[in-house]
């Protein structure tokens, strides 16, 4: 059962998994959301746990940073484990100006500037999209908790220090919202594979703007974002 990126044994790890991109998120989750958390990987630090959530299991663990690291991770979870659900969590820049920070913003889609789907041979350009089911639960939890929220397209990124200074803000006439980058392979390894995927992402930062959240908005926005996942992952 153990691959090259994660020890975990069979039966380890749940069937929905929540994947923060750092992995000192991960066990901060596992510390302060789940009982009875234990970590079941630290292959290369990327820590994962599985605990309980309202009596529920759900797991939790890092991807790392950039679409190839979450492709790697997200392959392994849905092909070598069984997960059959992974919802990404993590905080994004802003690059539409209605997205404001400390939104939150459900991936229904996601453009890109990686090759990464290159993989499937496809005769056309692929459309990776997020599974409706946990867009709709998602959406109707920030409805009801009156959190402010956004669904639409994201731009999943191979670049963060673009070498044209403002190239990102281009997204923005096409209805993109915000930057990232792991929504892509994530939701590409998931259409593949045939299981459910999600990004729900916390707006950091904007392009429009020199506000960026501060430890404490942080701290009660990121709450938000884990709660709704928790919810889904127990639904």
């Amino acid at each position: 059962m153990k691959t090259f990126h994660n020890e975990a044994e069979a039966g380890q790890i749940a069937k929905t998994v929540l994947m923060p991109g750092d992995p000192l998120r991960a066990a901060y989750i596992a510390q302060n959301y789940l009982e009875d958390a234990f970590c079941y990987n630290r292959v290369r630090g990327m820590y994962g746990y599985t605990g309980f959530y309202k009596g529920q299991q759900v797991s939790v663990q890092g991807s790392g940073m950039g679409i190839p690291s979450m492709g790697i991770y997200a392959y392994e979870l849905y092909h070598h484990y069984d997960v059959q659900r992974i919802i990404r969590i993590g905080t994004v820049g802003a690059v539409h100006k209605n997205v404001k920070v400390g939104d939150l913003v459900f991936a229904m889609g996601c453009c890109t500037n990686s090759n990464f789907a290159a993989q499937y041979h496809l005769p056309g350009t692929f459309a990776p999209l997020a599974d409706f089911t946990l867009l709709q639960q998602a959406a109707a939890y920030a409805e009801k908790n009156e959190i402010c929220f956004h669904a639409g397209n994201v731009f999943s990124s191979d670049v963060f220090y673009e070498d044209l200074p403002g190239e990102k803000g281009v997204w923005a006439d096409m209805g993109v919202l915000v930057q990232e980058m792991e929504t892509l392979s994530l939701y590409c390894t998931a259409a593949r594979a045939g299981k459910q995927a999600l990004g729900i992402l916390t707006v950091g930062s904007s392009i429009h703007s020199d506000q960026a959240l501060t430890n404490e908005q942080r701290e009660k926005n990121l709450d938000s974002m884990i709660r709704c996942a928790l919810e889904l992952a127990v639904q």
